[in-house]
């Protein structure tokens, strides 16, 4: 198997966390006799400082002509006096948009090595085994008309969907719980927005296509409540994209820390995948942050993009050892009456690559 994947690793702790998912996915592939041809270029911030656009067109064409995009995260303090479409986050939607990928699988997944890390009792955690499925190319975030008047004081943005766009998402959603425990979760907010009407009843029609898969809708208030009190009864979520981007994160909490989930993005030309962590300017260059959520994100890149299934669980198996074993970023030791070890970025990473030989 041979797989060309296009590394943008972004601003902050992008580049960080990003070389220790490549040097993990480096040594994976090779243990299994595989080629992973590693391509960077800029994206974000430090392509506003060196090319004068969130995404050149060098960018651009080279993730069109890759087997996938690894991107680490986008944004910085200073570019926020920016008008939007100039800052960095711009550069992450036209990347998004380009590619066509529509569905942002984000996996939230509870670790009982971390459960002293969530402000959730670890009865209420332990178990926990979610995957949102969040719609990514539509609403808020890219509906028009949208304007900022510093002259009037107004600003608006515009909640749109289409039918097609809606049941699109819905399929891969029940196809991915038919995989699963046949349970699938729609968040709207129904009982307010037209646009959510229409996600209903999309995703009711959807639906049976799919009878083996339970349905069951939550306006997205209740469920950012019932993350916290049950999460373990949620199986498949499907979400537009505002309330996913809202939810898998809050999400983080079930896991211990922000910094350890993964997400992909499929159904277009290129696949794309990021942590769905930040950029955390404020950490960023001092070896505090967590590079699992990116380690475990190239492990999707190889499940989804190289069809590696034995190599992705290999990763994430070696993830897992290495929080048994009591391995600790500083974002999962706040919380550390044990005394286990914290390591830096990098000590973190190697020990990833350590248990993945081991185990072989």
């Amino acid at each position: 198997m041979k797989l060309n994947i296009l590394v943008t690793a972004g601003d902050g702790i992008g580049p960080e966390v990003t070389n220790e998912a490549v040097e993990v996915m480096k040594t994976v592939a090779q243990m299994g006799g595989h080629t992973l041809e590693f391509n960077a270029r800029r994206i974000g911030g430090t392509a506003i400082i060196n090319d004068g656009t969130p995404l050149p067109e060098d960018t651009l064409k080279a993730a069109l002509d890759s087997d996938a995009v690894l991107l680490g995260a986008v944004g910085g303090n200073e570019f926020n006096s920016l008008a939007p479409d100039k800052r960095p986050e711009a550069g992450l939607l036209a990347i998004r948009s380009a590619l066509g990928g529509f569905a942002n699988l984000r996996p939230a997944f509870a670790f009982k090595e971390l459960a002293v890390n969530s402000p959730l009792r670890p009865e209420i955690i332990d178990g926990a085994d979610i995957l949102f499925v969040r719609e990514l190319l539509g609403g808020l975030y890219f509906g028009k008309p949208r304007e900022w008047n510093r002259t009037t004081g107004e600003a608006w943005n515009t909640m749109r969907y289409t039918k097609d766009e809606v049941a699109r998402v819905a399929r891969i959603a029940f196809q991915l719980a038919q995989k699963r425990r046949k349970k699938l979760t729609s968040v709207d907010k129904a009982n307010v927005l037209e646009v959510s009407q229409l996600w209903r009843d999309t995703v009711i029609e959807v639906a049976k296509e799919f009878p083996d898969v339970a349905l069951e809708h939550q306006y997205v208030d209740a469920m950012a409540m019932h993350l916290m009190n049950r999460p373990k009864e949620f199986d498949v979520v499907l979400t537009e994209n505002l309330f996913g981007d809202i939810l898998s994160d809050e999400s983080g909490v079930i896991t211990g820390s922000i910094g350890m989930l993964p997400s992909a993005t499929i159904g277009g030309k290129v696949n794309l995948y990021e942590p769905i962590h930040g950029s955390a300017p404020d950490i960023a260059g001092k070896g505090l942050a967590n590079p699992l959520g990116a380690i475990l994100t190239g492990a999707l890149v190889l499940r989804h993009s190289g069809g590696l299934e034995a190599e992705a669980a290999a990763i994430e198996k070696a993830v897992r050892k290495a929080l048994e074993l009591g391995f600790r970023t500083p974002d999962l030791a706040r919380a550390n009456p044990q005394g286990f070890p914290v390591l830096s970025t990098k000590e973190m990473g190697a020990k990833v690559r350590e248990l993945l030989t081991a185990g072989k």
